[in-house]
């Protein structure tokens, strides 16, 4: 009989920190959302808290793009002036989100995904199975 090495079971931590980079993913460039619509997205109702939680678990060299993650009124969360707010504005601008006053238009740069795509995309969660 041969010893097979498993590899450590995921908690359910992990798992929902998973499935929320993966929504962050999910937004394309030149596009936003809110930690809200990033909770509903991985199954996570009323879980914009866990959404920022798990941003700031993100593993470092996690290619995961936190700068279209922004509060549903379209204000950067970090504090104006701030390293963090600062780089997070860079980054958005390089993909032509427009900022005015620390603030993106919601209805002009919101990523609004339909069903299909929610539904139907391959995602790395397939991987898993």
């Amino acid at each position: 009989m041969g010893y097979k090495k498993t590899m450590p079971e995921k908690s359910a931590t992990q798992k929902r920190n998973e499935r929320i980079w993966q929504a962050i993913c999910d937004i394309p460039s030149g596009n936003v959302a809110s930690y809200g619509q990033i909770a509903d997205i991985a199954g996570i109702p009323r879980g914009a808290r866990q959404v920022g939680y798990a941003l700031r678990q993100l593993p470092r060299g996690r290619e995961v793009p936190w700068q279209r993650v922004i509060t549903s009124t379209g204000r950067i969360a970090f504090e104006a002036g701030s390293r963090q707010f600062r780089e997070q504005a860079k980054r958005l601008r390089a993909e032509g989100v427009i900022i005015k006053n620390g603030r993106v238009d919601m209805h002009r740069f919101r990523w609004q995904p339909d069903l299909d795509e929610l539904l139907w995309k391959p995602s790395a969660t397939w991987d898993e199975r």
